[in-house]
């Protein structure tokens, strides 16, 4: 069977219908399609159409509560706070978006903690989405424990990634940087496991704390940090402002975002937003020149390049699926 191509419409359409006959409130399925459309705009696909068998899995069990309503307060100007109420991520981040965006604004920085949530996708384009408002983005989202810390074997925190989005002055993100602290994101070794295949050396360690190229043995044990230690402590302060801040469930104690099995991980995300102008004049000129430092050296390439490069493909050619996984997701319309 070959690939099929399909539009980036036709993906968010098909992503709305499945959880949509999975139990999910419209618009709160229109979120996460759209959150799907463009992790396969930009050729992530771990975060795209693969990931909505495991979401209408995920409804229907219960793990996810698909027509959840998140409540949003403000308790302190620069203070936006939403309650995903075990719901989908993406609809609650929507939910408290414009106040966090304006408490930005007025006050010159605002952050936003969402808790009692859920797996958000891409972080990236949350990152930048607040680079397109025309601010300075820093976000942080946790996830279910799998690295444990320099010589242990439990793991303790998530991969934990933290994105930072750079607005430039033409309206656009001008960098959008997007990291986990592990040396890979764990939706790497979970494709490698359903394939059979191995993974590379230095990602990961078994149960007993071995070094494992078994990707089903990596994910019964534990993945490895970037920068050993100096990545665990990335981890560490992904981990204190998505889950301590926001009171959510600390990643040792969330259930997984793959299976069935736990009931709502209850994890949580925290979003800080900078408007520039309210420190620096010079804040457009100086990324500007840090951008041409960087970009002038042959060899290299901005963070999120590789990224744009996939769009514009995407854009041009569509978006290519495997047609057992198609098959999957319109048997769940039907």
């Amino acid at each position: 069977m070959t690939e099929r191509t399909m539009t980036l419409a036709a993906v968010e359409q098909i992503s709305i219908r499945a959880l949509v006959a999975a139990g999910t409130r419209e618009e709160n399925a229109a979120a996460v399609a759209r959150s799907t459309m463009l992790a396969e705009r930009d050729g992530i696909r771990s975060h795209g159409l693969l990931y909505v068998p495991i979401y209408a899995e995920h409804v229907r069990c219960g793990k996810v509560d698909g027509m959840a309503h998140p409540v949003v307060s403000q308790p302190r100007a620069g203070a936006v706070v939403v309650d995903a109420a075990t719901g989908f991520a993406h609809p609650a981040i929507d939910a408290g978006w414009d106040r966090f965006v304006t408490a930005a604004r007025e006050n010159g920085v605002a952050a936003m903690t969402v808790f009692n949530s859920y797996n958000c996708g891409v972080l990236g384009h949350h990152a930048e989405r607040i680079a397109e408002a025309g601010l300075l983005g820093l976000c942080t989202t946790h996830a279910p424990a799998s690295i444990a810390p320099p010589g242990g074997r439990r793991p303790v925190i998530g991969t934990n990634p933290f994105a930072l989005g750079v607005p430039g002055a033409d309206g656009s993100a001008v960098l959008v940087l997007d990291q986990s602290a592990s040396v890979v994101a764990k939706s790497e070794i979970l494709l490698r496991s359903r394939g059979g295949l191995p993974i590379e050396p230095g990602w990961a360690i078994d149960a007993d704390g071995a070094p494992t190229l078994d990707a089903a043995a990596a994910l019964k044990g534990s993945m490895l940090p970037a920068g050993g230690h100096k990545g665990f402590g990335v981890g560490l302060l992904v981990e204190i402002l998505a889950s301590c801040l926001s009171g959510a469930a600390l990643s040792k104690d969330a259930s997984p975002f793959s299976g069935t099995a736990g009931g709502p991980p209850r994890t949580g995300q925290c979003f800080i937003a900078f408007d520039p102008s309210a420190f620096s004049g010079v804040f457009p000129q100086q990324v500007a020149s840090l951008v041409d430092a960087i970009a002038a050296q042959e060899g290299t390439r901005l963070p999120g390049a590789r990224r744009q490069a996939a769009r514009l493909r995407t854009e041009r050619e569509g978006v290519r699926v495997d047609p057992a996984l198609m098959e999957r997701i319109e048997a769940l319309c039907a």
